[in-house]
């Protein structure tokens, strides 16, 4: 693993805060942003709760459900909902912290983590060719498996569901 990637694994959940401790201060919502934002958001939390249902991390290769349409659904569910979070704030250098903390800290531990899967699962070099990396295809390259709410469980996906209504708690908070 590269030094950055190192580091920005380590480093992300804690940066991470700092990010919403900004998005805390500097946020300022309307009924409007709002309104037009959180079906953005929702459909990324919706992403990686379908996805998080289907990962068996280290142990089976994820090339069912949403891993069919794109190698990383999670990030991009991730991405989804910081992006209306940040439309939802009207601020748009939140909406620039949210993209630099993204590819600063997320696409390193990305590629080293396809490096680990490739290490891991032969089968994944023929996946990654039959499956972007994050614009999601029109039709599953794979079909089969199942959702399954242990896994979304087991991979602490509640934790996202958390975080999600708290911040559209702060969010309904600060409206005028």
């Amino acid at each position: 693993m590269s030094t950055w990637a190192k580091q920005a694994a380590r480093l992300r959940v804690t940066a991470g805060f700092g990010v919403a401790a900004l998005y805390l201060v500097f946020s300022d919502p309307a009924a409007g942003s709002l309104a037009a934002a959180m079906p953005v958001a929702l459909a990324g939390l919706a992403l990686r709760t379908w996805a998080a249902g289907h990962l068996n991390k280290n142990r089976r290769l994820a090339c069912f459900g949403p891993f069919a349409y794109t190698r990383n659904p999670l990030y991009l569910g991730s991405l989804l909902v910081a992006a209306g979070f940040a439309c939802a704030a009207r601020n748009p250098w939140l909406g620039a912290a949210l993209g630099v903390y993204f590819a600063a800290f997320f696409l390193p531990v990305i590629h080293e983590e396809e490096s680990h899967l490739r290490t891991l699962f032969p089968d994944y070099v023929a996946y990654a060719r039959q499956v972007r990396r994050f614009v999601p295809r029109l039709t599953p390259a794979y079909r089969g498996g199942r959702f399954r709410w242990s896994l979304w469980q087991q991979n602490q996906e509640y934790q996202a569901v958390a975080a999600f209504l708290a911040g559209v708690a702060w969010l309904l908070l600060r409206l005028p």
